[in-house]
């Protein structure tokens, strides 16, 4: 009954993680979920209002498939202003979250048989899409010892007449890494003179902690302009998981154009109230707000990272970005998803397996919560490990 290519496809570990936690609270359980790519934080003031002023006005019809001239002016500005990046309001096209974008994106570019060149570990939707879309999905293993990071040997290695596309989701999510503006150059480098395309998931961008600065691949140079589909969104920035507010940009017009002619027989537009929510948190409005939320991450991942590094057999790489530390258990368990359910059905910790983003041996743990959960989570993990692993 069912199509082959929804046949293959999985579900999302990371959702389905979320999901079980929830479905366990919800029944009275004791559970403490660090599995959710979500902030705690509540939507900024300036944003609930806008899309309060858009409803109050009648602001409720269709849009043009791509986005309205306002909301894709304010994109460009922002990147512009944050990226360096001079795209114009028509090589911009706003969909339902960063997600749709990448779906939309893949659907536009992959053929059955073309390879994509992907950093492990990696998002659990990445290879998922390139498989539904008919393409293969290539690794570049990493590890702690290289902090997540791939090297431009390991890019120029894998770059054969099949690859359509290298994805690149910097800051990483799971590994919370982030590459240096160095790092990118000499990857863009590699790329120079071929006709891969570079996938640029750039949706954690505000989240670096110390002095770091974010740079965008398509800012680097002329050439990676030209290959570059940028990806971002509102999601984790702006606290608006909810609200599915994504985009994509590229000077690629026969891409562009192509992902519009997709949307138009799918979603047509995204919801015109999110639209004008958007606004104030792409032109600068509620920067004091995400500055807030960055050191609050940045605090709570200091809390995290040596109560974790403080259990005997575990180890972490202190992350640079995004809201996540990628758990080094190694010397517990190579078996990731057996250690997580064990850790939800004994002590009520719920993490997601490092086997769901392509390297076994390690879990995710989310801090995007508060001190006092992230205090009794760890101390459940301690406890855990003792008693499994102490005997």
């Amino acid at each position: 009954m069912l199509s082959q290519r929804v046949l293959h496809l999985s579900e999302s570990i990371t959702v389905a993680i979320s999901s079980l936690a929830k479905e366990l609270k919800a029944s009275g359980k004791d559970i403490l979920s660090f599995s959710a790519g979500e902030p705690d934080f509540d939507t900024p003031e300036a944003v609930k209002k806008a899309a309060s002023k858009a409803i109050e006005s009648g602001f409720s019809k269709y849009t043009a498939v791509s986005g309205t001239p306002e909301v894709l002016k304010a994109v460009a500005d922002k990147l512009l202003r944050d990226n360096a990046i001079n795209y114009k309001p028509s090589d911009i096209v706003i969909n339902v979250g960063a997600k749709h974008s990448l779906f939309s994106l893949f659907q536009a570019i992959i053929d059955h048989g073309d390879e994509a060149v992907i950093p492990s570990p990696y998002w659990v939707t990445y290879p998922e899409v390139i498989g539904y879309c008919g393409g293969k999905s290539l690794f570049l293993p990493t590890d702690d010892s290289m902090d997540f990071k791939i090297t431009p040997a390991q890019l120029k290695n894998a770059v054969t007449p099949k690859t359509k596309v290298f994805i690149l989701n910097n800051p990483s999510n799971p590994t919370g890494s982030v590459y240096s503006k160095e790092e990118l150059e000499a990857l863009a480098d590699v790329l120079k003179g071929t006709n891969v395309l570079v996938v640029a998931d750039e949706i954690y961008e505000k989240l670096l902690f110390g002095d770091l600065k974010f740079t965008s691949f398509a800012s680097l140079s002329e050439d990676a302009y030209q290959r570059t589909i940028t990806i971002n969104g509102l999601s984790k920035s702006a606290a608006m998981t909810g609200w599915r507010f994504g985009y994509l940009a590229t000077p690629n017009k026969e891409i562009i154009n192509a992902v519009k002619k997709l949307q138009s027989q799918s979603v047509s537009n995204i919801t015109s109230i999110i639209q004008k929510a958007a606004i104030p948190a792409l032109d600068g409005t509620i920067d004091k707000d995400i500055e807030f939320m960055c050191k609050t991450f940045e605090k709570r991942r200091d809390l995290a990272v040596n109560a974790l590094n403080a259990i005997e057999g575990i180890s972490v790489v202190v992350p640079n970005g995004a809201f996540y530390i990628f758990v080094n258990i190694k010397e517990l368990s190579n078996d990731s998803m057996k250690f997580c359910k064990e850790l939800l059905e004994d002590v009520g910790v719920a993490v997601v397996p490092g086997i769901g983003f392509g390297m076994d041996g390690y879990f995710r743990f989310s801090y995007a919560t508060d001190e006092k959960s992230i205090i009794d989570g760890i101390k459940r993990i301690a406890s855990f490990v003792d008693k499994k692993y102490r005997k």
